[in-house]
């Protein structure tokens, strides 16, 4: 074969070549029908800064957030070159877990805060109500005094002989006697007032004391409030300041990091085999809350924010199934204690999955290994890899 003819045929097998690998499929997001059949955990095991980065670019895209890649073309899991550059990676790593850190802190802070401010609104409906009974106990206190008063005028003006002598003087034996039997009805009613008056009193005393005490609660509750809102500023002023002493390079850098973690961990939870043989068929609650959730995709993170245009995590998931038609618990950590846990293994689209030992995180499941969320200040609602985040246990509202 001539040289012309060899170089010809060359070139040809290299083409095939690069168009093969670039239309190999990405791996971040494993499909949940082929898993590699590990035994699934109990929790997932995922790398730390979950409710801090998510995993994601925060721009609402599943593959962005999962696919860690570079849009120079390099890797973002690629090792540094120089001994410069492996002294920024380990300095940048640090400053990632500083961040993780301090946004975890916030979400915790968050939670408390949105805590209080359920339990203060509780509260002070309470308190509306209690003091619209203490208005109706004081009408009707003031109503059974008034009868009282003339029960006791009229006992006064009929009572200046005793009844023998009345019986004795009376032309009408038969009227006098039926007139005693109305005057110990009169008596008897008279007796049922003051009973009345009695409790009333009482129940007035309990409904004020009752009030008092829910003011107490009240604001204890506002001082909670308040105290949880200044840590949660707190801990965003620094995670913000630490980011604003980088460089731009160093900032990406820093995103690429982020991505590569968020992927290591996703990968590492699907290669376990925790979607092996999965049910994801959504109940129609359950399709109604995605649904709702999935079109907040892009409206930024604000803590303590339950829409409609923001959200922080559990926001998104309590408004999402009270758009479902389910009413549930304001916080992560109260969805975590009170909705019905159901194994990892047996979750659905619509379950929420609660992150980290101290339930501080929230999301929804969606499907194939994916979740809806609201991640962290700077971020927006986003979709990304479920095993992102170290997993507590899976809930279900509509169980």
């Amino acid at each position: 074969m001539g040289s012309g003819k060899r170089s010809l045929t060359t070139a040809a097998i290299a083409l095939v070549c690069a168009v093969t690998v670039l239309s190999a499929p990405g791996t971040a997001f494993a499909s949940a029908s082929a898993p590699k059949p590990t035994p699934a955990p109990s929790s997932g095991t995922a790398a730390s800064g979950g409710a801090a980065d998510g995993g994601s670019t925060g721009d609402g895209s599943a593959k962005d957030s999962a696919d860690g890649g570079s849009t120079d073309g390099s890797s973002a899991g690629a090792p540094p070159t120089t001994a410069d550059d492996a002294e920024t990676d380990a300095r940048l790593e640090a400053v990632r877990e500083k961040l993780d850190k301090l946004y975890h802190e916030a979400a915790v802070a968050t939670d408390a805060y949105n805590a209080a401010e359920e339990k203060a609104e509780s509260q002070s409906a309470r308190i509306a109500e209690l003091n619209r009974q203490i208005e109706a106990a004081k009408a009707k206190l003031s109503e059974l005094q008034d009868r009282a008063g003339a029960a006791a005028r009229a006992q006064y003006r009929g009572g200046t002989l005793p009844p023998e002598m009345q019986l004795w003087l009376s032309e009408d034996p038969q009227e006098f006697l039926e007139g005693a039997q109305l005057v110990r009805q009169g008596q008897q009613a008279t007796v049922g007032l003051i009973d009345e008056l009695k409790q009333t009193k009482s129940e007035l005393g309990k409904l004020s004391r009752d009030a008092s005490a829910r003011y107490k609660k009240l604001e204890a509750n506002r001082k909670t409030k308040a105290a949880a809102k200044k840590r949660v500023k707190k801990r965003i002023a620094s995670a913000e300041k630490l980011q604003g002493e980088l460089e731009e390079k160093e900032k990406e850098r820093l995103a690429k990091l982020e991505e590569e973690a968020a992927q290591q961990a996703q990968t590492a939870w699907l290669d376990s085999g925790v979607l092996k043989d999965l049910d994801t068929k959504a109940s129609a609650a359950g399709r109604k809350a995605v649904t709702y959730a999935t079109d907040q995709i892009g409206k930024p993170y604000v803590w303590g924010a339950e829409g409609p245009d923001s959200y922080d995590c559990s926001g998104l998931t309590s408004q999402a199934w009270l758009a479902a038609g389910h009413a549930i618990p304001r916080t992560s950590q109260e969805q975590w204690k009170q909705l019905p846990h159901v194994a990892l293994g047996d979750m659905r689209p619509g379950d929420l999955i609660i992150y980290f030992d101290d339930a501080s995180h929230v999301a929804m499941y969606l499907g194939d290994g994916k979740i809806v969320h609201a991640p962290r200040p700077g971020r927006t609602v986003t979709i990304t890899g479920a095993g992102t985040m170290p997993i507590l246990g899976v809930v279900r509202p509509d169980a």
